[in-house]
């Protein structure tokens, strides 16, 4: 019986999701053949100050729709609510639910909740342009991380006459270390490529890098090939590494996934 080679076989792939989220994308690389070196590049928890988030909840019902933008907007507000006696299953039917991507949906499903809106294409631009109703009017919430990310989806509604609030649900924030398994093969030269699912994966990546590196990170990286999930993830890239060599058409980790084996075949 003849062997199939798998299209990733003998690729080393640097990933930096965050430590709890890895799982998932190590298989669909791993599946396809590569060898995985974990860079976790976020630690995600609740934000610094509970309160605003502990007020918006107090009157969520008031609100006509919640825009989640991340899966982590959706673990995070649920994780409080249940702690406050609750659950977003509650409001089913009262409160209309959008969401960004096809994982913040599915994090959505994991709930027992089906979103009311999912737009055609998994970035923010979209769901504006298809948004299903008029914003005029709507009181509009808004699960965010507490630094750093967008805000076209608050200006925008915004300026559609909407009444919007922004709420920090969550905070991402650099680990302090990087696996040594990792460091070693960087210095080893043997590293192919590195997928970055946001722009703060990127940021925090070259900062442990060039923590655990030292000043030559960026020529030990002038050969692996670097790959992002979508437009403003590419922003970052640029803006730190100078340069993409692909990035996903469909804005997901399996599009990350058909990225790697566009570019190694």
């Amino acid at each position: 019986m003849q062997n199939i080679q798998l299209p990733l076989t003998g690729r080393n792939i640097v990933i930096t999701r965050s430590k709890e989220k890895i799982n998932h994308v190590k298989d669909l690389f791993q599946s396809n053949g590569a060898q995985i070196f974990d860079l976790p590049a976020l630690i995600i928890d609740y934000p610094e100050d509970l309160r605003p988030l502990d007020q918006a909840l107090s009157e969520i019902d008031n609100f006509h729709w919640i825009i989640f933008s991340s899966s982590n907007g959706i673990k995070f507000m649920e994780r409080r609510l249940i702690e406050r006696g609750s659950s977003l299953r509650k409001y089913t039917g009262l409160i209309k639910i959008a969401v960004v991507g096809e994982k913040t949906s599915q994090a959505l499903d994991q709930l027992g909740i089906s979103a009311d809106f999912v737009p055609p294409n998994f970035v923010a631009e979209s769901l504006i342009e298809n948004f299903p109703t008029s914003a005029y009017g709507l009181r509009i919430l808004l699960p965010r991380v507490q630094t750093g990310g967008r805000t076209i989806l608050s200006e925008n509604f915004r300026n559609a006459g909407a009444r919007v609030e922004e709420v920090a649900t969550y905070e991402s924030k650099c680990p302090e270390s990087m696996p040594q398994k990792t460091i070693f093969a960087f210095r080893d030269g043997i590293i192919d490529a590195m997928i970055f699912s946001s722009g703060k994966t990127v940021y925090n990546s070259s900062f442990l890098l060039e923590k655990y590196l030292g000043i030559e990170w960026k020529s030990i990286l002038s050969e692996v090939h670097l790959l992002t999930i979508g437009p403003q993830t590419s922003i970052a890239c640029k803006e730190v590494f100078g340069r993409v060599d692909k990035e996903a058409e469909k804005y997901t980790f399996e599009g990350l996934r058909d990225a790697a084996i566009d570019i190694f075949n």
